[in-house]
């Protein structure tokens, strides 16, 4: 059975049966029975975790308990907004928040991740020149979803990237909240699936 708990850049939470290199969570969205609802999150603390920890297992959509998500690598779930967990991926919790503006604690990222990532209910666009995004950023280009790397941009679809097209010049829409991109700027390295090839 296919659960509605894949995460794709733009935040939204779809049916596929690809697992993803990376899980996650925004907290409890699934009801009673453990059918998924139509929440997109319930707590503002949306993290990324390594899918094997210490060999613990859970089972999929428990009710009264976080609901995994599950993202193809590390740049889609900084383009959906989330950051590494600070339990499973501290190394990677520590190297993302010291590259934070001023380093906050967890829950001032959150809020603020929590401001740039939505603009309602829907995903919040920032329009950016092209030749400052770094590599791991997440743009929208021909109506959908390419991954920025050096000169090429990787067009995103959820069992893996497509082939590399060049990188244009000019304005893009920037699924990655600005945080994400500072983080990025300043020299953090998203694991990346490795389909990523040019």
């Amino acid at each position: 059975m296919t659960h509605r708990n894949r995460v794709l850049p733009d935040g939204r939470i779809v049916a596929h049966p690809a697992r993803g290199t990376f899980t996650g969570n925004r907290g409890i969205l699934v009801d009673r029975a453990g059918h998924m609802t139509n929440r997109q999150w319930a707590a503002k603390a949306w993290i990324t975790c390594v899918l094997d920890f210490r060999g613990r297992r859970r089972a999929i959509a428990q009710p009264g308990t976080w609901t995994e998500l599950f993202f193809l690598d590390e740049a889609v779930a900084l383009a959906a907004g989330h950051r590494p967990c600070a339990y499973c991926r501290r190394a990677d919790y520590n190297a993302y928040r010291e590259r934070f503006t001023d380093a906050p604690k967890a829950v001032e990222m959150d809020t603020t991740l929590h401001a740039e990532r939505l603009a309602g209910r829907d995903k919040r666009l920032h329009e950016l020149r092209l030749d400052t995004l770094p590599d791991g950023a997440f743009i929208i280009h021909d109506g959908a979803a390419h991954l920025v790397r050096g000169d090429h941009l990787h067009p995103f679809s959820p069992d893996g990237y497509r082939a590399a097209v060049p990188r244009p010049s000019g304005e893009a829409l920037a699924l990655t909240p600005p945080s994400s991109l500072q983080v990025l700027t300043s020299g953090y390295t998203p694991q990346l699936h490795p389909s990523v090839r040019l």
